[in-house]
């Protein structure tokens, strides 16, 4: 009796994507993208309605905090609370991708250690599974539009998908190299949080860009190690009307997105050959 025995052996030099194994493999992929979007209100009261009442709420409680009692206007007339969630939708898929694409190798150890696969779907269903979430609470953001009698800009609907893209590759290249910093460090767990709570008053989410023209380096510095910056000014532009796309900073972003991407994936795929093993 002839048994095939196949060897899997790790890259020697620096790794790069195999993209036709990610291929080979898509069905799988969109396994555990499904499985997490079905067992994430799994077994709960509300059900989906939490993918709405968490920014609804979240924006109601700032908009008392940092409209009402710090004072903090929109700076071009637009109602806080549009301006306000224009940005915390962004923000919101932002911060859950990243989240729970660090920890998610670590919670799929029995997996990896199980069966061989490529590592980097784990992380990229993650991605796939808050464009749910952000598809229903975009929901809020045309009610509230209706009630302060707003017409979405075209401009805001073409740039709509180019933001998206932005925002995934931002959100999965910071997440991809915390997943594989996680895998040895269990620190990054409790880092992640605090990491991701400075980075949100780092990034113009509650309060207009506009405030920073006094502080012109700070603006350009946030602008470059930071694309979310870019996306959220650039989403609101679009969304009200109020101020022109700035073409120039949507470039930065992009650029910058990019770069975060590739770093993400060339420290997980260098990193992945480990996983199985400290796992």
């Amino acid at each position: 009796m002839n048994d095939i025995e196949y060897k899997i052996s790790p890259p020697r030099r620096l790794a790069f994507v195999d993209w036709s194994e990610l291929w080979r493999y898509k069905d799988l992929f969109w396994v555990l993208a499904w499985r997490d979007i079905t067992v994430r209100y799994k077994q709960t009261l509300l059900g989906t309605a939490w993918a709405l009442i968490q920014p609804f709420v979240t924006m109601v409680v700032f908009t008392f905090v940092f409209n009402r009692v710090a004072g903090i206007t929109s700076g071009d007339g637009t109602p806080y609370p549009i301006f306000l969630y224009s940005g915390l939708l962004f923000w919101q898929y932002f911060s859950s991708t990243v989240s729970g694409t660090s920890g998610s190798m670590v919670s799929n150890a029995p997996l990896i250690q199980k069966t061989y696969f490529p590592r980097l779907i784990i992380p990229a269903s993650c991605a796939v599974t808050g464009l749910a979430d952000f598809v229903i609470a975009s929901m809020i953001l045309v009610g509230m539009m209706i009630y302060y009698g707003f017409r979405p800009h075209l401009a805001g609907i073409l740039i709509l998908p180019i933001l998206l893209v932005c925002t995934v590759m931002t959100a999965l290249g910071m997440g991809l190299f915390l997943a594989a910093l996680n895998v040895r460090y269990r620190d990054t767990r409790h880092a992640v949080p605090f990491f991701v709570q400075i980075m949100m008053y780092l990034t113009p989410v509650v309060y207009p860009v506009s405030m920073l023209k006094s502080h012109a380096w700070a603006k350009e510095l946030m602008l470059w190690i930071n694309p979310m910056s870019g996306v959220i000014t650039s989403a609101r532009a679009g969304i009200t009307g109020k101020a022109p796309i700035d073409a120039h900073m949507l470039a930065i972003s992009l650029l910058a997105s990019a770069v975060l991407l590739c770093a993400g994936v060339c420290y997980f795929t260098s990193a992945e050959k480990n996983f199985a093993d400290i796992l």
